[in-house]
Order: C-alpha cells, then structure tokens, then sequence
C-alpha cells in the first residue's frame, strides 16, 4: 500500500506504539488523525505530524463515528490501525481478595470492543472505496501481544482482551 497522500486512523496515537506509528505514517506522506483520550498530549503530536486529533473512547460508538467522520473529511480513509488499550495488573487472587470484576470488564471494554468498535466503523467507511487496481479499498491492523497466547501473572484481563483481538482476526 502506498501511504503518500492517504489517510489512516490510528487509535492510543498519542503516546507508545500508537505515537511511533503516527509519525512513521506522516513521516511517509500520510494523512493521519490521532483517536485518544489523552487531548493535550494528543494535539501536541498532532501538531507535530500535521496531523488531525480527535478526543475518543475507543470503545464508545459515538466517538468511533466522529474519528471516521473526521479521516473521510480529509480524503478517502484507507488505513486503521488499532493501537489503544490498557493493562491494569491485577492477580486472579491477590492480598486484598479476588481480582475486580470491574477493571476485568473495563480491560476488555477498551482493549477489544473497542478495537472492534473502529474495525467496524473504519471498515463501513472503506467498503465504499473504489478499489485500487490491486482490487485493496484499505487495510486494518489491530495489535495484540505475545500475551495473548501466554499471560503472566496478574495480566488476566489483559491476556483475554489480546486473546480475543487475536480471535477476531481474520
């Protein structure tokens, strides 16, 4: 895929492995909107890229819709990659008695429906590309992690959220 001139979405883009992949796309020509919920940080790269940032809960549909609206505002949006997520650790059973339910469903809340709350957003939009001569409309890339396979300890909600990203994967 050529990336000069194209626009991508990339969610966590404010900071890690979503910051990195924000500024090798504009470093190459892309057009890039940062989807986070950190703003100051966000707009600072943003700002730095000649890129667009969106504040967005990735795992909220309506912030999902105006990261789209946003990258189809500037061009045909060809690009997601899924970069925003979090990993509390917390054991099964720890000191202070059994592992929260609450940070286990907000881990999987934000790591995968998130990522397929944008798979599926970005995707709509894509499917009304006109396809290239190669017959691509656009690309999705969502990252998981070794721990998706083998967690460690106190990385349960963690392993299950990367392990579902994983799963959904096609």
């Amino acid at each position: 895929m050529q990336i000069a001139g194209k626009v991508f979405i990339v969610t966590g883009g404010a900071s890690g492995l979503g910051e990195g992949t924000a500024r090798m796309l504009a470093a190459n020509g892309g057009k890039v909107v940062i989807a986070d919920l950190q703003v100051e940080r966000g707009e600072a790269v943003a700002k730095e890229i000649g890129g667009v940032f969106v504040k967005c809960d990735v795992s909220q549909e309506a912030d999902g819709q105006a990261v789209v609206a946003q990258a189809v505002s500037l061009g045909k949006l060809v690009g997601l990659v899924n970069c925003a997520g979090i990993a509390p650790a917390e054991k099964t059973v720890g000191k202070n008695g059994a592992h929260a339910l609450s940070t286990f469903s907000k881990t999987i809340t934000v790591n995968l429906i998130g990522s397929f709350n944008m798979i599926r957003l970005a995707a709509d939009a894509m499917c009304k590309n006109e396809p290239e001569s190669t017959g691509e409309r656009g690309v999705l890339i969502s990252t998981a992690s070794v721990a998706a396979y083998d967690g460690q300890i106190g990385q349960a909600a963690y392993s299950a959220s990367k392990g579902g990203v994983v799963g959904m994967t096609l």
